[in-house]
């Protein structure tokens, strides 16, 4: 019997090799159904649930050549994940940002708390309490705000536990671009899944590692209007190797720091400005 909206579940090493895998999954068995994003023109998207499962996400390589984006906009996204460099953009009162992640996931609000909830600081002390918890969890939705805006969190929700000396992580994500966001979304929270595991380390006075990271995709889609950029994406596939396909941190390195520069300079000028830089 088929299924109504097909499940794209992947077990994969590395992450570039999960990410390219789910990718070409849902474009084989994703369901087609239109998005309140497209265009009157636009093929219906390719839509299945996804469960990506990478089991040592910080191995290299790290990085996919192809993901659509660059070197400085991934390390970017990344400090905007784990460090919240974009937290001072959340102000939509004035037309900017309804919220970030690590806005949600560091300073949480409620309507009559007199205090901000720093979720991932609890998730930290949950574990170093009791490492097999159950509910060492940060969420980030907020019916009484997200409930009809334009742009909702896709980011739902974040669960963590430890087996042995590795921090298993999952993320749930309601909604999430297959091809164009996956990539920087699961870099990012991989990354975010080292800094829990270095602080819980600390507390613990032991070495917690990286573990199991699962990326769980209500929707996982591939939108119509980006099908022909995907078909030159499938194309690049078939004529290199994977290693040829993706890139090492090292081999990248010099072109990460000059983006943390650049990210420092983006910064200044949106204080100085007040208009958004990077």
């Amino acid at each position: 019997m088929s299924l109504t909206l097909p499940i794209v579940y992947i077990t994969a090493k590395t992450l570039p090799e999960a990410w390219e895998q789910a990718v070409l999954q849902t474009w084989k068995i994703g369901a087609r159904i239109p998005t309140q994003y497209d265009k009157p023109t636009d093929p219906s998207s390719r839509d299945a649930t996804a469960v990506i499962v990478v089991t040592e996400p910080m191995v290299e390589p790290r990085i996919h050549r192809a993901f659509p984006g660059g070197i400085v906009e991934l390390e970017c996204y990344r400090q905007e994940v784990v460090d919240g460099i974009h937290d001072h953009w959340v102000d939509p009162a004035s037309g900017k940002w309804e919220y970030t992640y690590h806005e949600r996931l560091t300073a949480y609000t409620v309507p009559g708390l007199p205090h901000t909830v720093n979720q991932l600081e609890y998730v930290v002390n949950a574990l170093s309490e009791a490492p097999y918890t159950r509910r060492a969890q940060a969420i980030t939705w907020k019916p009484w705000e997200d409930a009809g805006i334009h742009d909702p969190a896709c980011l739902q929700r974040i669960w963590c536990r430890v087996f042995g000396d590795e921090l298993v992580m999952n993320v749930h994500m309601r909604s999430n671009d297959a091809f164009k966001a996956a990539f920087m979304n699961m870099y990012a929270f991989t990354d975010l899944q080292r800094e829990i595991a270095e602080r819980l380390s600390q507390k613990l006075g032991r070495d917690v590692k990286v573990g199991q990271y699962t990326h769980i995709a209500d929707s996982f889609h591939i939108y119509g209007a980006y099908f022909d950029e995907f078909e030159g994406f499938l194309g690049s596939l078939k004529k290199r190797s994977f290693e040829e396909r993706t890139y090492r941190t090292d081999d990248v390195l010099d072109i990460i720091m000059e983006a943390r520069q650049q990210i420092v300079r983006s910064l200044e000028m949106e204080v100085s400005s007040g208009r958004k830089g990077l």
